[in-house]
């Protein structure tokens, strides 16, 4: 006897997660059901007309609409924007490029370069560190 295999679900706040946007705005029927893996696929290779119109115009979740302006979510919350942007409110504040806005622009490009600087630092330890090792001579023991 075999068993048959039940297939792998996911809430639909892990379904909008995975296809970058924003529960509140998807169909009552994605909202209220639960998503299969091959459901999730198709959604991915042939996205229905409301997925194609949320990711066009959103509303959109914080770490798209973080993305699309160039900050952190972290700094989403400092400069304000609480709630999910539409594309429209987005083009808006890229164009008139807010103080807060161009501060967590600059913040986070200092923050990758920091980033960027530690990684490079931490491998020329490593590839120090292992030169060194090669280098060393092998401790000789004597015999029994």
């Amino acid at each position: 006897m075999s068993a048959q295999k039940t297939p792998q679900t996911m809430k639909p706040a892990t379904a909008a997660k995975k296809l970058d946007v924003y529960l509140a705005a998807t169909p009552a029927e994605f909202q209220d059901g639960v998503v299969s893996r091959e459901e999730l696929a198709e959604l991915r290779t042939n996205p229905p007309q409301w997925l194609q119109d949320l990711r066009a115009n959103g509303p959109h979740p914080k770490n798209v609409v973080a993305a699309k302006l160039g900050v952190s979510i972290a700094g989403l919350a400092r400069g304000g924007v609480a709630e999910a942007l539409t594309t429209e409110q987005i083009d808006a504040l890229l164009a008139d490029q807010p103080d807060w806005l161009v501060a967590e622009r600059a913040s986070l490009v200092e923050v990758r370069k920091e980033d960027k600087r530690i990684r490079e630092q931490q491998i020329a330890k490593r590839e120090a560190s292992n030169r060194k090792q090669r280098n060393a001579k092998p401790i000789l023991r004597p015999q029994d």
